[in-house]
């Protein structure tokens, strides 16, 4: 549809950064759409281009800058008339980004995304409008968000902002306090996504383990569970983002119990020597640490334990690197990233004495992912043998095979497992899988026929 036919300009959207923040783009999608607008993939097509960024570390900087620079250039060579730019990236620079980067004709702060329309009607009347409201208000509700990851998963954010105030995060600053969306407007956006066909729920905060203490008094993530597993259409729940000291009894049971949910947690820990996660502002140690990854793994002996570790912060010693590659070689974690320390402004490490040239950060990072890379590999090996529920995400061009996802791998971040089946099936669906191989951090499988001898 032109703008002519629909009396709206063409939108491209570019979401960078965390799952967190595509929520925030599909909740404009869907206001934009809900009033009329429509959208577009296509650059040189495109009337208004918003992008929605990310400054989480000076890379993810970087990379919203280039990208509003890169987007520019379809002000003159193609049908762009508004360049606006949503997110953290203009929250935190919201006094000087205009100036600095004069491309954008707009910009919105974090907690007023539901200002994306008067955003940009008047960024094409040449306004040069900018929107930004508390960084403690929590946004209505947008149960008409346009889900984009496919449509048969989506991410379910359960509430905004941090207390932690962790010394190398500027999260708090550009996203506020903690903030949990009340659970009946969670019940019933999820509900509408099953509606709409999301078979697999993913659940984000930046922190989700804490949810519900502000404003029931007491941690709620057990209780929300129990009721999002009710919901008719969802077949699995997936958990991201827990903090480990923070992980109780209760959540630990109700993940045993619900089927729905998977055995799977994404459990940040940042380090494992104790001197650099008090220096850290971390709230737990390498003992508290160990002690809740027992607990998880007696009580769900199948759980995937996703985390991830910064490397070269401040006064990091040889010495507390060695502790922390130990920790890993010890633990085995099932899936693991890790990041050099970026030093960010407003930050409380960034003068500290003590950083660490760039060359030692990248060595550090490159060791323990050589060990992950170890890890990962034996237990890929291991995993031969075993029959697990896939979710079907694609078909592999030109060949009987398709791609998928087990309940150990979340969309983006971990690794799949590539199905072998003449049968024609299609994204979303769920089927039952043997493993017969591993190639790096994915696996090989073919459909498992439990009644076929020769399958076993």
């Amino acid at each position: 549809m032109t703008e002519t036919e629909c009396g709206r300009p063409k939108i491209l959207f570019v979401s960078l950064g965390c799952d967190k923040n595509l929520a925030d783009s599909e909740a404009m999608l869907g206001i934009l759409s809900e009033h009329g607008y429509s959208f577009t993939d296509d650059e040189a097509e495109a009337e208004v281009i918003v992008v929605n960024t990310c400054c989480f570390i000076g890379d993810a900087k970087e990379e919203s800058i280039q990208t509003i620079l890169e987007m520019a250039r379809w002000k003159k060579e193609g049908r762009c008339k508004a360049l606006l730019a949503a997110g953290c990236l203009a929250e935190r620079y919201r006094d000087e980004i205009l100036s600095e980067l004069p491309e954008l004709d707009g910009i919105l702060g974090t907690t007023a995304y539901d200002r994306i329309i008067p955003l940009i009607e008047e960024a094409l009347e040449g306004k040069k409008p900018r929107y930004f409201q508390s960084v403690d208000r929590l946004v209505p509700g947008q149960a008409g968000r346009v889900v984009t990851t496919g449509g048969h998963y989506a991410y379910l954010k359960i509430a905004e902002g941090c207390d932690k105030h962790c010394t190398y995060c500027v999260i708090p600053k550009v996203r506020g306090n903690y903030r949990s969306v009340p659970m009946e407007q969670l019940l019933d956006e999820a509900r509408t996504l099953a509606e709409k066909g999301v078979r697999e729920l993913i659940l984000v905060a930046q922190e989700t383990t804490v949810y519900g203490v502000d404003l029931y008094g007491r941690k709620m993530l057990p209780e929300l569970l129990r009721e999002l597993v009710k919901i008719p259409g969802i077949y699995w729940i997936r958990l991201l983002y827990c903090y480990p000291e923070e992980i109780t009894d209760a959540l630990i049971e109700v993940i045993a119990a619900e089927e729905k949910i998977c055995h799977y947690l994404d459990i940040p820990i940042q380090h494992a020597s104790d001197s650099v996660l008090k220096r850290m502002g971390r709230k737990t140690s390498r003992q508290g640490l160990l002690d809740i990854i027992e607990k998880l793994r007696q009580r769900i002996p199948d759980i995937a334990l996703r985390t991830t570790l910064l490397v070269g912060f401040p006064g990091e010693t040889e010495e507390d690197f060695e502790t922390l590659y130990e920790f890993v070689d010890m633990v085995g974690f099932e899936r693991l990233g890790v990041f050099p320390y970026s030093p960010e402004e407003d930050t409380p490490a960034v003068s500290w004495p003590g950083q660490i040239p760039e060359e030692e950060k990248e060595r550090r990072k490159e060791r323990l992912m050589e060990l992950q890379q170890e890890i990962a590999f034996e237990a890929g090996g291991e995993m031969k043998g075993r029959v697990l529920t896939v979710m079907i995400e694609g078909k592999v061009a030109d060949e009987a095979a398709y791609v998928g996802r087990t309940y150990m791998d979340a969309p983006g971040v971990d690794g799949y497992i590539f199905v072998r089946t003449g049968e024609a099936l299609l994204t979303g669906d769920f089927v039952t899988v043997r493993v017969t191989g591993a190639a790096d951090y994915d696996l090989i499988g073919e459909i498992y026929d439990e009644f076929d001898e020769s399958a076993e």
